[in-house]
C-alpha cells in the first residue's frame, strides 16, 4: 500500500533524477520499483503512477541500461517483472558510470578540440582558463576512472573519503 511518504519520496527521486540527466517519469518508476517488495510488471507500473504504457515501457528499458533495475520472470506468467538492484552500492555506481560516460566524457571531449583546433591565442587570458580547466577536468577524469574502474575499490575509497574529516 503507498502511504503519503511513499508517495513523497517517488516525487522527489523523480525531481533528483532530472539532475541526473534522466527524465521524470524514469526517476519516479525506478523509486516506485525500489520501494515495491515483490517484483512488478508493466501495467502496475503504468497505473500506479500515472503514466503511459509506452513511456513506462521506455522508461523499464533505459533503467535496465543503466543498471538500476533488474528483469526477472515468474514461473506460469508471461509477463517480465522488474525488481530495483539490490546491492545500493552498485546502483549509485552504475549511476556515476553512466553520468559520466554520457556527460563528464563528451564535455572533456569538446573542451580538448577547443584547445587544440579554435585558434586560442596561447597566453591569452581565455586560452590560459580553458588549458587549466582542461589540467583541472583530466585530473578529475583520472581520480574517477579509478573509482569507477572497479566497484570494490570505489567502494574502498568512499569509506576512506567518508571517515576524513577538516
Amino acid at each position: 500500500m503507498m502511504t503519503d511518504e511513499h508517495n513523497h519520496f517517488i516525487e522527489t527521486w523523480g525531481t533528483m533524477g532530472v539532475l541526473w540527466g534522466i527524465n521524470r517519469s524514469m526517476a519516479r518508476i525506478h523509486a516506485y520499483i525500489m520501494l515495491s517488495e515483490e517484483p512488478v510488471d508493466l501495467e502496475t507500473v503504468s497505473e500506479e503512477l500515472n503514466i503511459s504504457r509506452g513511456n513506462a515501457s521506455m522508461s523499464l528499458k533505459e533503467l535496465r541500461n543503466w543498471g538500476v533495475i533488474h528483469r526477472v520472470h515468474i514461473s506460469g506468467d508471461r509477463r517480465d517483472f522488474y525488481v530495483a538492484e539490490p546491492d545500493i552500492w552498485k546502483m549509485l555506481f552504475s549511476i556515476a558510470r553512466v553520468r559520466k560516460e554520457r556527460e563528464f566524457n563528451p564535455a572533456l571531449e569538446a573542451l580538448r578540440s577547443l584547445l587544440a583546433n579554435a585558434g586560442l591565442a596561447r597566453g591569452s587570458g581565455v586560452y590560459t582558463r580553458m588549458n587549466d580547466l582542461e589540467k583541472s577536468c583530466s585530473k578529475f577524469d583520472r581520480i574517477m576512472m579509478k573509482a569507477l574502474g572497479n566497484e570494490k575499490r570505489s567502494r574502498m575509497m568512499l569509506d576512506l573519503l567518508a571517515v576524513y574529516k577538516d
